[in-house]
């Protein structure tokens, strides 16, 4: 730089620093002041101290909250009586930590027109389907029949089986509807258009018992997306193996599944409540008591919240291709 001072005023700074090999940048750089454009960052009221973020992380690292997503964690520590952070905050503090992102293909659907079917309690609207699961032969499979209940995700029935079968599916929905006690009238069962679903021996059964069966639309799979979704859920669970080695290994794998599906798994499309809590009525007592806690932590730091906190309600209608225009508090 000291040659580059030397020469540029007796020839110029650009064809000094052509003769000098160096950039104009470098020498207006080193010949200007540093004037810093960075400002302090502003401390947020509401963000949480140092000792708070390491209680939240911990408590997402928790081994039973190893295969939760943020949302479940939070409505459990909710109903624990606990408020660490929103939901959002958790996403932050696992994403500093390089642990999210999203574990699954995501796929898209174009729009279509579809039936237009509508549950508004508990045993109103019912969507069944089968699904095959790999044996521990090639070629081999045990067929998986579930039936679940629309407006709740309560899975009222299932049942695992070596063949796909209308006599089997004829014995298994009415068992379930018995064991549900479904009065005549009451139930539409919605179902996909493969053999057995459309088979005569369900049909007769079905109008038999007074209740009224819908199918999708031929060769359009996503027009009963609940069951679809939850053998998607089943499936991506972590203990999923890839091969059963037999029957009875599907069946206690079965009571594992449904079990944790019913009474555990937080439902993002009903206000983080499980299936179970909605069936069972339990649902506006529990919205209430999450509503104390969260009362409780925006009493103890209003500053950390930009409203007061509400806790979500459950829909109150929902629906198999909701039609446009429908109320907002409705899926």
């Amino acid at each position: 730089m000291e040659a580059m001072a030397e020469l540029s005023p007796l020839v110029g700074a650009m064809a000094a620093c052509e003769a000098l090999n160096l950039s104009r940048a470098s020498y207006y750089r080193t010949r200007l002041p540093q004037i810093s454009t960075v400002k302090p960052r502003r401390k947020v009221a509401r963000a949480l101290t140092a000792n708070e973020r390491q209680t939240a992380l911990a408590l997402l690292h928790e081994e039973r909250f190893q295969n939760s997503a943020p949302a479940a964690v939070y409505a459990t520590l909710l109903d624990e009586g606990t408020y660490p952070c929103s939901i959002r905050t958790m996403y932050r503090l696992l994403a500093s930590e390089g642990e999210s992102r999203e574990r699954r293909d995501q796929l898209t659907h174009p729009a279509y027109t579809k039936h237009e079917l509508l549950a508004t309690a508990p045993n109103q609207l019912w969507s069944w389907d089968i699904t095959k699961l790999m044996g521990p032969a090639k070629w081999t499979y045990f067929y998986l029949y579930v039936i679940l209940d629309i407006f709740s995700r309560y899975v009222v029935g299932w049942m695992v089986a070596h063949r796909e079968t209308a006599a089997l599916a004829q014995q298994f929905i009415a068992e379930t509807l018995a064991k549900q006690g479904i009065a005549p009238g009451q139930l539409t069962i919605h179902a996909d258009r493969g053999a057995v679903m459309t088979s005569k021996p369900v049909a007769f059964l079905l109008a038999d018992l007074g209740v009224t069966k819908t199918h999708s639309r031929p060769h359009i799979s996503d027009d009963n997306p609940y069951s679809e979704s939850q053998f998607r859920t089943m499936k991506y669970r972590p203990e999923f193996p890839d091969r059963f080695g037999c029957i009875q290994d599907s069946r206690a794998f079965g009571h594992s599944f449904f079990t944790w599906y019913n009474s555990e798994h937080r439902h993002s499309s009903l206000a983080l409540l499980t299936p179970e809590m909605v069936h069972f009525g339990l649902a506006t007592d529990v919205v209430a008591q999450r509503q104390v806690v969260l009362d409780a932590a925006f009493l103890a730091h209003p500053e950390r919240f930009v409203r007061k906190p509400v806790q979500a309600q459950p829909p109150v209608a929902v629906w198999i291709n909701k039609p446009p225009g429908s109320e907002n508090n409705t899926h």
